[in-house]
């Protein structure tokens, strides 16, 4: 290669990594600690360098992938726990009102999050969070665009269920009443 396409590779590759690193960056972030969060980023760029004539058109979602399994490695144990465990709080979340309804609204959000699997939960993130496309998302996950969007509905529906309040039972001396009349 002649230092003028060394130029262009170099400067292809700077301007991906302007592109992708803040996004990529926040999902890191939102699966393993911060202190580990920049390595691992750093880890899919020098992957992205060495494959770079290798890289899709499209390399976000080549790069979530990556990042994806660079955590799996990084740290086996600690991560099969919680490796996609999306945490709700953000530093440059939304800021609320500090209102009761808001307050309640954002509790049954979160603990219906947490009663997700965490497949549902990484499913619901890679669009909600990470602002990927269905088809972006089935590339990240490794599998068909059509097997992604029956995991996203079966996982909106679980937490749609999760966010319903539950029916009221009625007290057992009413139902004892009404079973005598």
């Amino acid at each position: 290669m002649s230092s003028a396409d060394d130029g262009v590779r170099e400067q292809r590759f700077r301007s991906l990594h302007a592109a992708t690193y803040p996004d990529l960056l926040r999902f890191v972030q939102r699966r393993v600690p911060p202190s580990e969060a920049e390595d691992v980023v750093s880890t899919v760029f020098l992957t992205a360098w060495r494959r770079f004539d290798d890289l899709p058109t499209d390399a976000r979602p080549w790069l979530f992938a990556v990042a994806r399994r660079t955590m799996a490695n990084h740290t086996r144990g600690w991560l099969r726990r919680q490796a996609l465990d999306v945490r709700l709080v953000a530093a440059d979340g939304p800021a609320y009102a500090d209102d009761m309804v808001d307050a309640a609204a954002r509790i049954d959000l979160d603990r219906a999050w947490r009663s997700l699997r965490p497949a549902d939960r990484e499913v619901l993130a890679l669009v909600a969070f990470d602002g990927l496309t269905a088809e972006q998302a089935a590339t990240v996950l490794g599998c068909r665009r059509s097997t992604f969007a029956m995991r996203l509905g079966r996982a909106r529906e679980r937490l749609r269920a999760a966010l319903e309040p539950a029916a009221p039972r009625p007290h057992a001396l009413t139902v004892f009443k009404e079973q005598q009349s």
